[in-house]
């Protein structure tokens, strides 16, 4: 059995965050983490196997779960039909623009390690990621879009990644400029605004 002294675990925890927030992934140092947390560099390798199963102990929980509430706020939306879907776009968007915002500042330190730190772990990608749900539910509207309109339209999924990533990008720039939080509301909805009259434009849809 592992051991289960909860005071030092976090006492790692916390230095690992330290440490990977000065030094960034790459270079951080476990016996420099178990230095700062008050501990033998054996005792930081019982708690956490390698670097990486720290790191990741410090984000996964965080990055997982805005990931699979993103997924499921699409999921919702692609069960709508064509009509409705129009018709909620604006409201989808005011929505996502909310909840993603409130979630990432109420987890901002494991996402401030994923955006500025993660070079060499598993979530150096994670932008990506979410930026692939964003372009698989948007090409989904778009195919139904054509279909109930019998046209189409001047959009690839090349067009649409880029679109995305630069709207995944802008949202985490809030994040990698320690943005504070009411400053980065206005942000978002104003990143947005833009966006969604660019979206509506190509979409060849009245706003």
């Amino acid at each position: 059995m592992r051991p289960t002294n909860e005071k030092l675990k976090q006492a790692i925890l916390d230095a690992g965050k330290q440490e990977f927030s000065t030094q960034g992934y790459q270079k951080a140092s476990m016996r420099s983490i178990a230095k700062s947390a008050g501990a033998t560099t054996g005792a930081v390798y019982i708690y956490f196997t390698d670097k990486q199963a720290l790191f990741h102990a410090l984000v996964s929980e965080a990055a997982e779960q805005l990931k699979a509430q993103y997924k499921e706020q699409q999921r919702q939306f692609w069960d709508l039909d064509v009509n409705r879907q129009i018709e909620n776009l604006d409201q989808l968007a005011k929505q996502d623009q909310n909840w993603l915002i409130e979630y990432v500042y109420d987890h901002f330190e494991a996402f401030k390690l994923i955006c500025c730190c993660s070079a060499g772990t598993v979530y150096e990608n994670y932008i990506d990621q979410l930026v692939q749900i964003e372009v698989e539910a948007s090409l989904t509207f778009i195919e139904g879009l054509q279909a109930e309109r019998g046209k189409s339209l001047r959009i690839d999924k090349e067009l649409i990644h880029i679109v995305s990533n630069a709207l995944f990008s802008g949202i985490f720039e809030t994040v990698i400029h320690d943005m504070p939080r009411e400053k980065a509301r206005e942000y978002i909805e104003r990143l947005y605004v833009f966006y969604e009259a660019g979206w509506f434009k190509l979409l060849e849809i009245e706003l």
